[in-house]
C-alpha cells in the first residue's frame, strides 16, 4: 500500500507545479525580461533555473549513480553557474516548454519510487518524502518570485503547510551555516493557514526553564520570511524571545551558504 503521506506530497507538488504554469501560460512574451528579486535574475532565469534542478531530481530519484556523477562535475564548474544557462539560449516559450516537460517528468518519476529510498542531492541524503517537499518549496519560492515581478499578487493554500514544516525543521541548519552557536530552546510556532485553521509546531527539546517563546502569525508570511522573500518587518509575524527572534534572523528554508539576513 502506497503511503499516504507521500501520496499526498506529490499531489501538492503536481499541484504547485501548475500553479505556476498558469502564471506562465498569462505571461507576455515581454514580462519573461523583467527583473526580480533576485540580484541580476529576470523572469527566465527563475524558470531557467527550476526547470535545471527539476531535471536534476528526476535523475537522483531514478538513477542515483549518474546524479552523482553529474553534481561532481557541476560542482567542478563553480562558480560558474549553469541552472542560469538556459536562460540566455533559449526564447520564453522553448523555456516554459523545457520547464514543463521537466516538471511532469519530475512527477512521473515521484510516483516510481520506493518510500524508504534515500535521495542524493547537493547536501546530505533525503528521504523521498522531504526531498518532494524541498522540491514544492522551490517552486513556490521561485513562484513568489516571478509573481511579484509580474505585479500579480498570489493567494496562499494550504499547500504552504509544506513550506512552513521545513521552516521549522531547517532552525539547526539556520544557526550553524551562519557560524551561530547551536540553540535547542523550546519555541512554539503557531500559524495560521489560509483556510483559517492553526498550524502549530514546537522547535526545540531543551527541558530547562525560561521565558515563553513563540512565532505566531499568518502562514503567507512565515513562509515568506524562511525562504527569504520577506523581511520580518515586511510582515505581521509576532516574534517573542532571543532564541526566536535570533532564529528568524537568519532563516533560511534551501540548502547552501547563508542568504540574507532579515
Amino acid at each position: 500500500m502506497a503511503d499516504p503521506s507521500l501520496v499526498e506530497i506529490v499531489r501538492d507538488l503536481e499541484q504547485e507545479h501548475r500553479s505556476l504554469a498558469h502564471i506562465l501560460d498569462a505571461m507576455d512574451e515581454s514580462y519573461w525580461y523583467r527583473d526580480t528579486a533576485s540580484t541580476g535574475w529576470q523572469v527566465r532565469h527563475q524558470i531557467s533555473h527550476l526547470a535545471f534542478f527539476d531535471h536534476r531530481a528526476v535523475l537522483a530519484l531514478l538513477d542515483p549513480d549518474a546524479f552523482v556523477e553529474d553534481r561532481r562535475r557541476i560542482m567542478a564548474s563553480a562558480p560558474h553557474d549553469p541552472s542560469v544557462d538556459m536562460a540566455e539560449t533559449s526564447r520564453p516559450a522553448d523555456l516554459r516548454r523545457i520547464w514543463y516537460e521537466h516538471s511532469q517528468a519530475l512527477i512521473a518519476a515521484s510516483r516510481q519510487v520506493p518510500p524508504g529510498m534515500r535521495v542524493p542531492w547537493y547536501g546530505p541524503s533525503m528521504s523521498t518524502k522531504s526531498f518532494l517537499t524541498a522540491r514544492l518549496m522551490e517552486c513556490w519560492a521561485h513562484g513568489e518570485d516571478v509573481a511579484a515581478a509580474v505585479s500579480l499578487e498570489r493567494e496562499g493554500t494550504s499547500r504552504l503547510r509544506h513550506v512552513a514544516h521545513i521552516g521549522v525543521a531547517t532552525r539547526a541548519f539556520c544557526l550553524s551555516i551562519n557560524g551561530l552557536p547551536a540553540d535547542d530552546s523550546p519555541v512554539v510556532i503557531e500559524l495560521r493557514s489560509p483556510d483559517g485553521d492553526i498550524w502549530k509546531w514546537e522547535s526545540g527539546t531543551s527541558t530547562e526553564g525560561g521565558e515563553l517563546q513563540s512565532i505566531r502569525g499568518e502562514a503567507l508570511d512565515f513562509c515568506r520570511v524562511v525562504t527569504q522573500r520577506r523581511r520580518i518587518e515586511e510582515t505581521t509575524l509576532a516574534v517573542v524571545g532571543i532564541a526566536a527572534q535570533s532564529w528568524m534572523d537568519v532563516a533560511q528554508a534551501f540548502a547552501g551558504p547563508p542568504g540574507r539576513k532579515n
